[in-house]
């Protein structure tokens, strides 16, 4: 078996199957060395609260603010450590609210091809991660609990992906809460009536394994009642 890489001028040069086996445990070593670099970051964390959200929303955007002021709230109240992917937007405004508020503020990031790593400053401590798949992982890693607000394919793709996992009980249920009614609602009228009631690809029992809110206290209540993870 060939395939081919290119070199310059265009010619191509076929890969040996002794090549590609080299490449794939090369591979393999990165990606196992990755994870458990992640899971060695987060566990003397014990309790811990994920946020996702959108790098793009400016400190002037209302979910920047929330975000900001809810994660204040839960390291000065219940002394949970903040974890985000470190970026910009909603990522900065929870690190800044855990640091500003004397807790612990923790960073994943993402290194993206011909892009400069952004890193906000409110980051304590940080990982750098080379896949997508690695950092979802380790965000979602024996959190508490996990706040979603507004975001774009990456928040949505990190939502569905852990909400699949605890729908399908590959890891307990634990509160997913979407932070922000004027984007999520549209979305879970989507949900019910594509979803729920057209196709029947899911189960009414499966909308209520989130909870959409834009209340700080309920947020607290809900972080403050779930229950220790033990991975």
């Amino acid at each position: 078996m060939k395939f081919f890489k290119t070199f310059k001028k265009g010619v191509a040069k076929p890969i040996l199957v002794g090549e590609m086996d080299h490449e794939t445990s090369d591979r393999l070593d990165r990606i196992n060395r990755e994870l458990r670099e992640g899971f060695d970051f987060i566990r003397p964390h014990k309790k811990s609260v994920t946020f996702f959200g959108s790098a793009r929303l400016v400190e002037d955007n209302p979910h920047y603010k929330w975000a900001y002021e809810i994660a204040k709230m839960i390291v000065t109240e219940l002394g949970y450590a903040v974890v985000t992917g470190g970026g910009y937007g909603i990522m900065e405004a929870a690190n800044k609210g855990a640091s500003e508020a004397s807790g612990v503020s923790l960073g994943v990031h993402i290194k993206l091809p011909h892009e400069q790593l952004v890193i906000n400053k409110y980051v304590q401590k940080s990982i750098i991660c080379n896949y997508f798949f690695t950092r979802k992982v380790i965000l979602a890693f024996s959190a508490e609990a996990y706040l979603f607000f507004p975001g774009g394919f990456g928040t949505l793709d990190e939502f569905f992906g852990i909400v699949t996992l605890v729908q399908t009980h590959k890891i307990p249920r634990v509160p997913l809460i979407l932070v922000g009614k004027d984007y999520w609602e549209p979305l879970q009228e989507t949900i019910f009536k594509d979803l729920y009631e057209e196709h029947g690809t899911i189960t009414k029992k499966d909308m209520q394994l989130y909870t959409i809110t834009d209340s700080p206290e309920e947020i607290l209540e809900m972080v403050r009642k779930a229950p220790m993870r033990k991975e």
